[in-house]
């Protein structure tokens, strides 16, 4: 599956955990009901 990303491998915890802090900041106070894909590109083939 990895292998059919666009990147080729897997997320690391950095590029992940970067958007979890984000959403738990009060920066993200706006954002409501979104769905935001972590996926490395798979949703865009």
């Amino acid at each position: 599956m990895w292998r059919r990303s666009r990147w080729g491998r897997w997320g690391n915890l950095d590029e992940i955990g970067g958007l979890i802090v984000f959403l738990a900041s009060d920066a993200s106070s706006f954002i409501t009901g979104a769905a935001i894909a972590i996926d490395g590109g798979w949703t865009v083939q």
